[in-house]
């Protein structure tokens, strides 16, 4: 019980891992001029606020349009908490991850989700990760389809978060496209594709057997996405959850064409199956990163003491992506 209440506790903290504002304004290269607003501690009024893209009432965001003629690339923040705690409101005052003010001053637009919280809004979802990863692709949907009345370049959309937030970023980048062009709501028939994804302290897997050999007895997350009540039953369930596994899990998805990623982490890995630290640890990244080199997707893994880092900062690395004159 004390271990998995740790793993909670550790869910709950899901801002920083280690990235200081002056360190990513340092490594993006950025002047004073470029941010909006100089005093960091200014309020960071959205553009617009509260916006429905759904039918729950945690289905809202917040917007803020970058000031430009042509249409803007966006950066689409997704709390983390575990899926099962977190907020928009917490993102503009956690200015390291990422730096809302920067993306602003380089001419990237910026929204941030609230979505469905497992165990409080999941009652009748089956399985209850499916409820915040499907309410994340909404939400893609749903600025796709306000691309012209905010300025947006459709194409050039990013996600972005901490923890389990970049478990949903991971989900957005490599599963399939979820437009229905068929359907009769003009937003389901938006792409949910992505043009890169990054995240902090990102979980990669949610495969209960992958998580034990790449960190070992130390495993422990995860099974709350799926309704179990520790990674014990989690492990022990497997096999039925094989098909949910498939379907919500990103590293099953990952598949040739997909939009390079970039992951944060701050501790060093050791060798998969040795245990480290298996609810933020660099292992998901290594990990991931094998699977990805197989098929010819693009992940870079940024850890301390991390072999040829050419982003060193989140910020950097979506402004680098998403100002590029093209994906490659």
């Amino acid at each position: 019980m004390m271990r998995q209440l740790a793993v909670l506790g550790i869910m709950l903290l899901s801002a920083g891992y280690g990235y200081s504002r002056e360190a990513a304004d340092a490594n993006a290269g950025l002047a004073p001029e470029n941010f909006p607003e100089n005093s960091k501690h200014s309020p960071l009024i959205p553009t617009h606020a509260g916006v429905r893209y759904g039918g729950h009432d945690r289905n809202q965001l917040d917007f803020w349009q970058a000031e430009s003629k042509a249409p803007t690339p966006l950066v689409i923040i997704i709390h983390g908490g575990g899926w099962t705690s977190g907020d928009k409101a917490n993102v503009p005052l956690n200015s390291s991850f990422p730096n809302v003010r920067a993306l602003l001053g380089n001419g990237i637009s910026v929204a941030a989700i609230n979505y469905r919280l497992v165990g409080k809004h999941t009652d009748g979802v089956t399985p209850p990760v499916k409820a915040s990863l499907e309410d994340a692709a909404r939400a893609v949907q749903f600025i796709r389809s306000k691309a012209r009345d905010w300025n947006i370049d459709k194409e050039r959309i990013a996600a972005a978060g901490n923890s389990a937030g970049g478990c949903s970023s991971l989900w957005l980048a490599y599963h399939d496209d979820l437009a229905d062009p068929e359907s009769t709501d003009p937003v389901a028939r938006e792409s949910t594709r992505l043009w890169c994804a990054v995240g902090s302290g990102a979980q990669s897997t949610l495969d209960p057997q992958q998580m034990r050999d790449w960190f070992g007895d130390a495993a422990v997350y995860g099974g709350h996405a799926f309704g179990m009540k520790d990674f014990a039953e989690f492990l022990a369930a497997r096999e039925s959850l094989l098909p949910w596994i498939a379907e919500y899990s990103p590293y099953a998805l990952v598949s040739r064409g997909d939009p390079p990623v970039c992951l944060f982490y701050g501790d060093r890995p050791p060798a998969l199956g040795i245990p480290s630290d298996a609810v933020h640890g660099a292992n998901f990244g290594v990990g991931l990163q094998q699977r990805c080199a197989e098929v010819g997707v693009e992940c870079q893994v940024v850890f301390p003491g991390a072999a040829n880092v050419k982003y060193t900062s989140p910020l950097a690395y979506l402004i680098a992506k998403l100002k590029a004159q093209a994906r490659r």
